[in-house]
């Protein structure tokens, strides 16, 4: 019992901490998604797809979660999108509190989109609110047609799916209708997008749906 009621004191403070944000986001006219996967899912590819579609036309600003290293950072940055790496030093999400000091590093004034890139995980990030507009959740092909059922919480909590790596479909043993199903059996209120973070397809549709919820 002591170990729930001490989960739970976290979860509210970090709840807390998130409102605060959230009140931030909005005050500025901020669109923010929190992209979630588990590791190797294309997280950063798909952004620098978006980036490259986007080419300077929206204001948009990343914050990196990654237990070590910033490497994605060093990546997203050769868009000239301001960046903020978060190193969790092992834990395996980021908290509101984390991503309310990065947002002390940004010029919200001048941004219209914020992705917080969190740490590649499917279970802790569920439950951990930062403060966004939505949790858009990436599942690659290569992982499978059975990570919804496996992992419920994740995308019973996401807005959307993106479904990456969809050019490797040949030769993979996936279903992508099998996958599509699961999800939104899981979450019938699911929006599915069906991309890949190498070819390019199917981000079009991905960004045009982003620009159409930047606060104007």
């Amino acid at each position: 019992m002591s170990v729930i009621t001490i989960e739970r004191k976290v979860l509210e403070k970090n709840d807390e901490i998130a409102s605060q944000n959230r009140a931030l986001l909005k005050e500025n006219k901020i669109f923010t998604i929190n992209l979630v996967s588990s590791p190797g899912s294309g997280k950063t590819s798909l952004l620098e797809k978006t980036f490259e579609h986007f080419s300077g036309k929206v204001k948009t600003a990343v914050i990196e979660g990654d237990v070590q290293t910033n490497l994605d950072a060093e990546r997203v940055a050769k868009y000239n999108v301001p960046v903020v790496q978060i190193v969790t030093n092992g834990a395996c999400h980021l908290e509101a509190k984390l991503v309310k000091d990065a947002l002390e590093s940004l010029n919200l004034k001048d941004v219209h989109l914020l992705f917080i890139e969190n740490v590649g995980n499917l279970v802790c990030p569920a439950a951990y609110d930062l403060g966004e507009d939505m949790k858009v959740v990436i599942a690659s092909t290569t992982e499978g047609d059975d990570k919804p059922l496996k992992y419920p919480r994740m995308f019973l909590n996401a807005s959307v799916l993106l479904i990456n790596k969809i050019d490797l479909l040949p030769y993979l043993d996936c279903s992508l209708e099998e996958l599509k199903k699961n999800a939104l059996s899981i979450n019938p209120a699911l929006k599915v997008f069906t991309v890949s973070g190498r070819t390019g397809k199917g981000v079009k549709e991905w960004c045009s749906w982003l620009e159409s919820n930047i606060i104007k």
